[in-house]
C-alpha cells in the first residue's frame, strides 16, 4: 500500500498542520489551495525537507466539475490514495435576515457538496489499496448552531450526517469515516473574531485558551492511523471544554 494523502485547505491553518503531521507518519501529501501559491510552496517545502512528496494543486472548490481530475490526478502522480481529509472551507458571519440565496448555495457547495464529491471520488482508489480513511472537518457549529451563520452551521451539521452515512457504506470495505469538530482555533479564519471578542471568548473556554492548529492535526492524523482502525462514524469535539458532550 503506497502511503498517500490528500487534505484540501491544505496551504494553512489546521489543514497546513493536517499536511505536515500526515507528512511526519510518513505520507506523501497533496493538498489543495485555493489563491495562497507562496504559502503552498512553503508547506510543500516543509513536507519535502521530512523526506516526503508534496503535491500542491490549486482548486478552488466552487469548481465541482474539476474535483474528480484532482483525486484522480493525485492517485497517479503519487501512486495511490488511501487517506482524505475534507478541511477546506469559509466562514461567513451575516445575520439571518441578510442572508441570500446566493450565500447559502455558495456555502452548501464548500462545505457540503465539495466533500461529498471528494469521497466518492477518492473510495475506488481506497477500494483498491484495501484500506481507507476519510475525516470530514466541522466545526463547534454544527452542535450548536450559530445566529450569525445559519449556513455555515446547516452545512458542518450536514457534513455530521455525510459522516455517519457514508460510514455505514464503507466500513464493509474497511474504510472508516469519523468528522472532527474544531472550537476556537489560532487561525486566520477565527482571527478577526478573537481580535475583537477575544478575552469574552476565553471566559466561555473551560481550558481559558485556544487551540493551536496542530493540536486539531493530532487528532485527524491519529484517525487517519492503523491504530484507529475500530473507530468509524464517530464525532469528536476538540473546544477546550466549552460544549461537553
Amino acid at each position: 500500500m503506497n502511503r498517500v494523502a490528500l487534505v484540501t485547505g491544505g496551504s494553512r491553518g489546521i489543514g497546513a498542520a493536517t499536511v505536515l503531521r500526515l507528512a511526519q507518519m510518513g505520507y506523501d501529501v497533496a493538498f489543495t489551495y485555493r489563491t495562497e501559491r507562496e504559502k503552498a510552496q512553503e508547506v510543500a517545502k516543509t513536507v519535502e525537507k521530512l523526506g516526503k512528496k508534496a503535491f500542491p494543486i490549486q482548486l478552488d472548490l466552487e469548481e465541482l466539475s474539476r474535483i474528480k481530475s484532482v483525486v484522480d490526478e493525485v492517485a497517479r502522480e503519487l501512486g495511490g490514495l488511501v487517506v482524505l481529509v475534507n478541511n477546506a472551507g469559509y466562514v461567513q458571519r451575516i445575520a439571518p435576515e441578510d442572508l441570500s440565496l446566493a450565500d447559502w448555495e455558495r456555502m452548501i457547495r464548500v462545505s457540503l457538496t465539495a466533500p461529498f464529491l471528494f469521497i466518492q471520488a477518492a473510495v475506488p482508489h481506497m477500494k483498491k489499496a484495501g484500506f481507507g480513511r476519510i475525516v470530514n472537518v466541522s466545526s463547534l457549529r454544527a452542535l450548536t448552531g450559530s445566529a450569525h451563520g445559519v449556513h455555515y452551521s446547516a452545512a458542518k451539521a450536514g457534513l455530521l450526517g455525510l459522516t455517519k452515512s457514508y460510514a455505514l457504506a464503507l466500513a464493509p470495505f474497511g474504510i472508516t469515516v469519523n468528522a472532527v469538530c474544531p472550537g476556537f482555533v489560532d487561525t486566520d479564519i477565527n482571527r478577526e473574531q478573537l481580535q475583537k471578542r477575544g478575552a469574552e471568548i476565553l471566559q466561555q473556554i473551560p481550558l481559558g485558551r485556544v487551540a493551536a492548529p496542530e493540536e486539531v492535526a493530532a487528532l485527524i492524523g491519529f484517525l487517519c492511523s492503523e491504530e484507529a482502525g475500530y473507530i468509524t462514524g464517530a464525532t469528536f469535539s476538540i473546544n477546550g471544554g466549552l460544549r461537553m458532550d
